[in-house]
């Protein structure tokens, strides 16, 4: 079915995610009136979305890619082709002459990393650090990147003034998921703590996090923001770098009812997982959107939606529907495309859900189906 081109949602392989051009584009277009208006740059964090499929779209609007580490740096090179800006929290030392070969900029995690690969780096790649500006507005622990005890980026206390031969950029990243005003008051914490370095500097990498195409962010007082930082460090080059904004409500994951069973209420086990597919779902945790659905008890006939592992708590949440659900109907869950697609798992041996384009043609490219090779080659 690989490459293959269908008409509807009905005849797609399922589970899978799909992903519609028309919505990416969107997005797209989006940003680049951020880039363009506030003279920025915006990279496409790999680490949120990763679907390379939609890389020829994504580099007509975005400056490159930002990876965590050496494999999404061969990808953003292999497939994007523009620039490369690699982070991480600690490179190894079997890696980092590849990772310094593809990079555009390379930041390190701390001054241990800086003193130990300073001399490779140099005159090959433009150096920068991660700080920390103690700003914490992120409710959830697990992805807060400015939290109590972070091992993520210097802080004020630890940093080495008189360490920076070399360094061109400092790169900070204390947001998830949020609105203008999270970024307002990181930057006042970043300047305070951080902005008596920046004369020296080249860059500066505002990191990620930016909720940019959510609907009711604040686009206007974004570019009001950058164009007031750009106009007091007019020498700076500067860079976001959103996950999610790029994939934000561009697709959803289809799966399929396989079976209904009863157990003090309506139980539907569905052709995916939440632990396997969408680990958000438990980990954040959230209850994900269905289409066409409701609320517990909202709607007619309510059921609880099961993935198809053996673990206890694979369940997706209690959902209700205007008619009762069949085996071999169609689940829509939607937002799926950005952070969820990379971090499936084949735990349990589930398949992996295929890859589907929606394209702006209004059919479905079939771009991935994955089976039992998947599951056999992450193991030995």
């Amino acid at each position: 079915m690989e490459n293959k081109v269908l008409k509807s949602i009905e005849e797609l392989p399922s589970p899978a995610f799909v992903c519609e051009e028309r919505l990416l584009r969107k997005n797209l277009e989006l940003l680049k009136k951020v880039q363009d208006e506030a003279d920025v740059k915006i990279l496409l964090a790999l680490k949120g979305f990763a679907l390379w499929s939609t890389f020829d779209l994504c580099k007509e609007y975005l400056q490159g890619c930002c990876a965590s580490g050496l494999h999404e740096a061969i990808l953003a090179k292999e497939e994007f082709g523009r620039e490369v800006h690699t982070y991480s929290p600690a490179f190894k030392e079997e890696e980092i002459d590849e990772i310094i070969e593809i990079s555009n900029h390379l930041v390190f995690n701390s001054f241990n990393q800086l003193n130990q690969f300073r001399e490779k780096a140099l005159g090959k790649t433009s150096i920068g650090l991660r700080v920390n500006p103690e700003y914490s507005s992120v409710e959830v622990d697990l992805y807060n990147p400015c939290g109590v005890y972070s091992r993520l980026g210097i802080t004020k206390e630890k940093f080495q003034a008189d360490n920076l031969e070399g360094v061109e950029g400092l790169h900070f990243h204390a947001l998830c998921e949020q609105n203008v005003d999270a970024l307002e008051g990181a930057l006042s914490n970043f300047e305070e703590k951080f902005g008596a370095f920046l004369p020296q500097m080249k860059w500066v990498n505002f990191g990620g996090g930016h909720h940019i195409t959510r609907k009711d962010y604040d686009v206007e007082g974004l570019i009001r923001l950058l164009k007031e930082f750009k106009k007091r460090y007019p020498h700076l080059e500067v860079y976001l770098e959103p996950g999610e904004a790029v994939g934000w409500q561009t697709g959803y994951l289809v799966a399929t009812v396989l079976d209904i069973v009863e157990n003090q209420m309506s139980i539907a086990i569905l052709d995916t997982s939440a632990e396997a597919h969408m680990p958000d779902t438990l980990a954040m945790p959230y209850r994900p959107d269905i289409r066409d659905s409701g609320k517990e008890n909202e709607k007619k006939h309510t059921y609880r939606l099961g993935g198809n592992t053996c673990l206890a708590g694979d369940i997706i949440g209690d959902y209700s529907f205007d008619k009762a659900l069949k085996v071999g109907d169609k689940i829509i869950l939607e937002d799926m495309i950005h952070y969820t697609m990379v971090k499936t798992t084949t735990f349990n041996g589930i398949k992996l859900p295929s890859i589907v384009i929606k394209k702006e043609e209004e059919c479905y490219q079939v771009v991935k189906v994955f089976g039992y090779n998947q599951y056999k080659t992450r193991l030995s």
